[in-house]
């Protein structure tokens, strides 16, 4: 059994100890919390008092680095939730405080949602042969960032980024607190970048405020490669001379009609390949608690010395670092370079 503190008692804190209590080889010793308060699980005032195999940080952006960098200073590796610093220097910082522990990993989860984690499945089998360009139309920042680099097999090398917003009308009939019953339009900013990476390498980034819940926007994102293109739930492939296929992705779903299994997700499949499995059967998660479960076993594992580092802190610094060049470009309407990072 792995075990784990999570740093905090927010709405994100409590999706780490609900899902590990799902988990059969990883567990949950409590929270630390500044103020002591009722919560389902164990409150700590410390780090003093706990001794978990790992930590997960789920603080605001502003408080992040020092909670990593006290974990560190005790040896403590540690899960930082996103991002792990607000800004550039903030990101550098912190670099230099614990990047050569190698004990910081982040908790960057969106390739490993379930229909994400398939379509990674099916670019990196070679199904579209070598992928140029990313486009993004679904969540913001260092996630949208995680997602395009990701599927481009993206490293941490130098970017420029050109990005501008426009603002439209838009009814937002649904936030994180739920339907808001109002029918008005209010005035929604949508930012749009490109991302080069060099080498014929490029992201299209496209952010509409809200965007996670607002059902008015679809979510949308495509993968171009050297011999086809993957659409969404579509794959559009050159199979041989002559011959080009369409292929849906195809998520089998329990539960429905005279299914009596329980509703769950099962497989997600292109033709005869089977591109995920649910590695959670019977508990029923949607896929961002899929996702999350299965970064905590990740972690777990490689604490264990059973598995590979589930995202560096590299990795989650460059995210954030280029999200950030994509906000300035935004703002000044010019381009930006994102250099070589400490990082590299």
């Amino acid at each position: 059994m792995t075990s784990f503190a999570v740093v905090g008692s927010g709405w994100r804190a409590e999706m780490f100890w609900r899902l590990a209590a799902g988990l059969p080889d990883v567990e949950c010793l409590g929270a630390v919390v500044r103020t002591p308060r009722e919560l389902p699980v164990p409150v700590f005032t410390s780090l003093d008092d706990v001794r978990p195999d790992f930590l997960v940080t789920a603080v605001p952006w502003a408080a992040n680095p020092d909670v990593i960098a006290e974990a560190v200073e005790r040896g403590i590796p540690v899960l930082a939730e996103t991002p792990p610093a607000p800004d550039a220097d903030g990101l550098a910082e912190l670099w230099r405080r614990t990047g050569s522990s190698g004990l910081v990993q982040v908790a960057e989860q969106y390739l490993l949602v379930p229909a994400h984690a398939a379509r990674l499945a099916a670019v990196r089998a070679g199904v579209i042969g070598e992928p140029s360009q990313v486009q993004v139309s679904s969540t913001h920042m260092y996630h949208a960032i995680s997602m395009i680099r990701g599927f481009l097999g993206a490293g941490r090398g130098p970017v420029t980024v050109r990005a501008s917003r426009t603002t439209a009308p838009l009814v937002d009939p649904l936030t994180r607190a739920g339907w808001t019953d109002d029918p008005e339009p209010k005035p929604a900013t949508t930012t749009i970048a490109t991302i080069d990476f060099g080498d014929g390498h490029s992201g299209l980034y496209d952010f509409t405020d809200n965007q996670w819940h607002n059902q008015l926007r679809f979510r949308r994102i495509v993968v171009r490669g050297s011999h086809g293109e993957l659409r969404d739930d579509e794959v559009v492939r050159l199979a041989e001379p002559r011959t080009i296929l369409r292929t849906p992705l195809v998520r089998r779903q329990t539960g429905y009609d005279l299914d009596l299994d329980d509703f769950d997700t099962d497989t997600i499949s292109l033709g005869d390949r089977v591109l995920f499995r649910n590695p959670f059967p019977g508990r029923r998660w949607n896929d961002e608690e899929i996702a999350i479960a299965t970064l905590l076993r990740k972690m777990a594992e490689w604490v264990r010395g059973d598995g590979p580092p589930p995202y560096p802190l590299a990795d989650g610094a460059h995210d954030h670092l280029i999200a950030l060049a994509v906000e300035e470009s935004a703002d000044t309407d010019q381009k930006v370079t994102v250099s070589a990072p400490p990082w590299r």
